[in-house]
């Protein structure tokens, strides 16, 4: 579910998961109100209200926590692209210490991995996927450095800052692979809406003698609670959607290695 909403518009998204559910919670107490008498709920006040208070607690540090975790691994996927982007750079500028002829089947395969990366793996991951085509890219650039026969100690430094730097470009994009499916657990997520469900419904067995403000109360209280979510689920996914990590790192690196869009 977080994965269809993350990609939807922003605004749709925002629609269904703040909109939508806030205006439902605000039907809440006026339906309990309809079956139940004011008389009743008001004797539920200090008792309630006191349940209350530790309930919101509880969820406000469950909604924090779970907000802090996808930001910060959110900037990891950008990192991870960085990191990707960078050993891609170095691994051109190593391969000046190589024979001519390899040197240039590695800078093409390099450049193939990057272009590849861009127009199959970003799509792909937007789906929570990943693209064969970009596996098999860097699997021909790995082909390509292994072939190299270093002839001198000077030779076996470079191919072993090569091996390195390629061992890098391997693990940012394992890296932004596994991101791409998720950051919250499955558990996570049960937690956080039925925490959400259970401090709304909360709200419905106050009694006020104002139907109108206790229904104001409500939606206010569900708007704050559906916007942290919306949060959690627009970032959950930080390779799909409007708000994601882009490929411009890479664009840039393929750029100046000359491989232009």
């Amino acid at each position: 579910m977080s994965l269809f909403l993350s990609s939807l518009p922003l605004w749709l998204s925002a629609l269904l998961l703040v909109g939508v559910t806030t205006a439902l919670a605000m039907l809440g107490p006026i339906l309990v109100r309809r079956t139940v008498s004011l008389d009743r709920l008001t004797t539920n006040n200090e008792v309630a209200g006191f349940k209350f208070a530790v309930l919101g607690v509880i969820y406000a540090v469950m909604m924090g926590f779970a907000v802090i975790v996808v930001w910060e691994r959110f900037h990891t996927a950008e990192e991870a692209v960085t990191q990707e982007a960078g050993a891609m750079a170095a691994l051109f500028r190593l391969s000046n210490g190589i024979e001519t002829g390899a040197r240039a089947e590695i800078r093409g395969r390099i450049i193939s991995y990057a272009r590849t990366a861009i127009d199959e793996d970003w799509p792909a991951m937007s789906r929570a996927s990943l693209s064969p085509a970009a596996t098999a890219a860097l699997s021909d650039l790995y082909g390509a450095v292994m072939v190299v026969p270093p002839a001198n100690p000077r030779d076996i430094a470079v191919m072993a800052e090569m091996f390195h730097q390629l061992d890098l470009l391997t693990q940012s994009r394992r890296q932004r692979l596994t991101l791409a499916s998720g950051i919250l657990p499955a558990v996570l997520w049960l937690a956080l809406t039925s925490g959400a469900v259970i401090t709304l419904g909360f709200t419905f067995f106050f009694g006020t003698s104002s139907l109108r403000a206790q229904t104001l109360m409500t939606g206010l209280l569900a708007l704050t609670i559906f916007i942290g979510l919306f949060v959690v689920v627009v970032i959950d996914h930080p390779f799909t959607g409007p708000v994601s990590v882009g490929t411009e790192p890479l664009e840039y690196v393929l750029r100046d290695l000359g491989g232009v869009r």
